[in-house]
């Protein structure tokens, strides 16, 4: 199965509201907008008359009209309106294609092309105890494999997020388990010293870390920090990156938090994961080549990388090639 057959998050929600907005997924351009019903739609943003950006244009009457010459498309994708011919009845043929969407995690996913994937799993977005919010978009001039392998290592913590997610003190990884999944893989028993582990940690704690790998470009993580060293009782969280294939060496990064904390401002929470990924951002753009290799013989790897080269083999097998080398 090929990327573009896979489910791929390309905006945020609330941000495709009563206008077109433009996003870019995989190399192509498409726009996106909604119906008088709410239901959100993805189109090639290019008119099939003379190739105009549809995402410049508007929205009237639950049709998506082109900026050039005011034609008109139903929600089906069909012209129903060419204003220089008010009786012109357009034919079946003068439509436009339409991609799959799905709105999920407070995102909107698109699907290029049919497959049999299903939306990437999370979860922790039906646990009513936990607090959802949507963090990003991130842009970031790297691959999204890239993106995903920084998810997935724990043994930068020590030295990218330092005095935060780790210690130069600690920076020693035991043992942990990765195996394959349906959807990906999953590595437990992991664990990690971490002088600030969340925004509400009080004291240095030991981390355990589940990752679980649920597409080509999607993982989630969940956190439990020792007792007694977060302020919220009970604490927990899991948190799962979804990454937009722009480009094959750009990405837009989301970030999905579900949390144990109905009191702290947005604000508040989304800083805190700005901090942590503004920390991994120029390393990752700093990394050559920008396009994850699969061949495992192309850079080095120790037992700390297990979770890492698990998910490049894990790529290979699905045949993923649009940001990989």
């Amino acid at each position: 199965m090929t990327e573009t057959q896979h489910w791929h998050p390309v905006a945020a929600g609330d941000s495709v509201l009563a206008q077109p907005l433009a996003v870019r997924l995989l190399g192509e351009d498409l726009v996106l907008w909604r119906d008088d019903a709410g239901a959100a739609h993805a189109w090639p943003d290019q008119c099939p008359h003379r190739g105009a950006r549809l995402s410049l244009g508007r929205v009237e009457a639950g049709r998506l009209e082109c900026p050039y010459h005011g034609w008109q498309f139903a929600a089906s994708g069909r012209c129903v309106h060419v204003p220089a011919l008010p009786s012109f009845t357009p034919p079946a043929t003068h439509c436009i294609r339409s991609f799959d969407v799905r709105e999920a995690h407070g995102l909107v996913w698109v699907r290029l092309a049919d497959g049999e994937a299903d939306l990437p799993a999370f979860a922790a977005e039906a646990d009513s105890r936990l607090r959802k919010l949507t963090c990003g978009p991130y842009v970031v001039e790297t691959s999204a494999p890239r993106l995903v392998e920084n998810f997935l290592d724990m043994s930068h913590f020590a030295f990218v997020h330092e005095g935060w997610l780790g210690s130069r003190g600690a920076s020693a990884i035991d043992d942990y388990r990765v195996e394959e999944t349906p959807t990906g893989l999953r590595a437990t028993q992991c664990k990690a010293w971490q002088p600030q582990s969340n925004l509400h940690s009080t004291a240095p704690a030991q981390v355990e870390y589940t990752y679980e790998v649920t597409g080509p470009y999607t993982a989630v993580l969940t956190k439990i920090p020792e007792e007694g060293s977060v302020a919220v009782a009970g604490w927990r969280e899991s948190i799962a990156l979804f990454i937009t294939p722009v480009e094959a060496e750009r990405s837009v990064a989301w970030f999905r938090l579900a949390v144990a904390d109905f009191d702290s401002p947005d604000g508040k929470l989304r800083a805190f994961q700005d901090t942590i990924f503004r920390q991994d951002q120029p390393v990752l753009e700093s990394q050559r080549p920008k396009r994850l290799p699969l061949d495992l013989r192309a850079e080095l790897h120790t037992s700390a990388d297990r979770a890492s080269s698990a998910y490049r083999r894990y790529l290979s097998r699905l045949g993923i090639t649009f940001g990989a080398c």
